[in-house]
């Protein structure tokens, strides 16, 4: 079977390629990746997945293929949204196409033991997070385990990421001549007090907690009292749990600042939140041993310090899922950037697709051939759950 699965990727190398090249020559933002949708829902057709657009998302797909046998439903997870500026600097483009890979090779010898494929398009992962709409409509429920990989500096099993409750502070004065400040309630004033006092949060934060805003609105004219000011933060931490905890605590700084200003302010979510990702290691065993016989043997362990944000968290208390990272550039290329858009479509892009391709599909193959190990990854997100409560 493995020899199957690996003459599909080799076979199909180029197309993919193909893809991966597309998506870097044409990157589209969250939530507008039309032209990708389209592009990859179609090469899905051709592969004899029964396809749907649109799908939950305006830029969401899915496409399905069903065994003739009963069996676990495995999902394969497609990312494909770029970024302002640097295209797909993230490497979207590029876990789109492992993922579909993945999903293709799986298919030529998933009938022999039953069972469902799915490869589904989650878009807009940078900042509206498509998992986590997709969690929310229940995409995920029936699934039996959720897997992508995504490019990195290194090969990895996976990492621990951060909860992420983004929140907007909107604050309200009142205008007055700059040099007649006693008519005037200065909402600049509130939201300057409302940043230093939010500022000294972080001295008393546990670890691995990050706190970063940004003064989005601070009035239009110097001779003007602002009757308007605006605050967009970050908060982040290891479980949503204490972020939102933490959020309280920013809102009680908030709310004294605005009583020592004369203002008043609300308080919103400005973008998606996004939950921490749950390791299974039941999967990431099996990822270990799927690099090694795909001839990466170099393979670094979980990394346990949390850090950024992803909505693959969401889909993770849900399922067990894996988030396993592939080498594409040397440590010097940063993250978001273009040189790493740009080892997308490198030779070493082109070996991590083969690579990650093989790798994803192996996994899914060793939870086809073997079912206890699918029961121990669930009773495995099982405890956890319980334990993080």
């Amino acid at each position: 079977m493995k020899e199957i699965i690996t003459q599909h990727v080799e076979k199909h190398l180029d197309e993919y390629m193909r893809l991966v090249k597309e998506m870097y020559d044409h990157p589209e933002i969250g939530n507008e990746e039309f032209q990708t949708m389209d592009l990859l829902s179609k090469a899905l057709d051709q592969l004899g997945f029964d396809t749907t657009t649109a799908y939950i998302c305006p830029t969401g797909f899915q496409g399905i293929y069903r065994s003739s046998k009963t069996g676990p439903v495995i999902a394969f997870l497609c990312e494909y949204d770029a970024l302002p500026e640097v295209g797909h600097g993230c490497g979207h483009n590029l876990i789109a196409a492992i993922s579909i890979a993945a999903g293709a090779a799986l298919k030529e010898v998933i009938d022999t033991y039953g069972g469902e494929i799915r490869v589904i398009g989650t878009p807009a992962e940078e900042n509206f997070g498509g998992k986590v709409t997709m969690v929310k409509a229940h995409v995920f429920d029936d699934v039996d385990v959720a897997m992508m990989i995504h490019p990195s500096t290194e090969d990895r099993l996976g990492g621990r990421t951060v909860a992420l409750n983004p929140l907007k502070f909107e604050f309200f004065g009142k205008n007055a001549h700059g040099c007649q400040p006693q008519n005037g309630r200065s909402a600049l004033d509130a939201a300057v007090l409302s940043y230093t006092s939010i500022s000294l949060l972080r001295q008393y934060a546990k670890p691995n907690t990050y706190i970063h805003g940004i003064i989005r609105n601070g009035g239009e004219a110097a001779n003007v009292i602002p009757a308007y000011a605006s605050m967009e933060y970050y908060f982040r931490g290891e479980t949503m749990s204490y972020v939102k905890e933490l959020c309280e605590r920013a809102k009680e700084c908030v709310a004294g600042a605005c009583a020592a200003t004369g203002c008043t302010y609300q308080m919103s979510v400005f973008e998606c939140p996004y939950e921490d990702n749950v390791i299974n290691y039941t999967l990431c065993d099996l990822l270990k041993e799927a690099y090694q016989q795909a001839g990466r043997t170099d393979v670094l362990p979980v990394d346990e310090v949390p850090s950024g944000s992803s909505d693959i968290g969401a889909v993770s208390y849900v399922c067990p899922s894996l988030h396993g990272y592939i080498k594409i550039a040397d440590p010097c290329v940063n993250g978001h950037s273009k040189e790493m858009a740009d080892a997308t479509i490198s030779a070493e892009g082109r070996q991590a697709l083969h690579d990650g391709g093989i790798a994803l599909a192996l996994v899914a193959l060793r939870l086809l051939e073997d079912p206890k190990l699918l029961d121990q990854a669930k009773e495995e997100l099982k405890q956890t759950i319980l334990q993080n409560k």
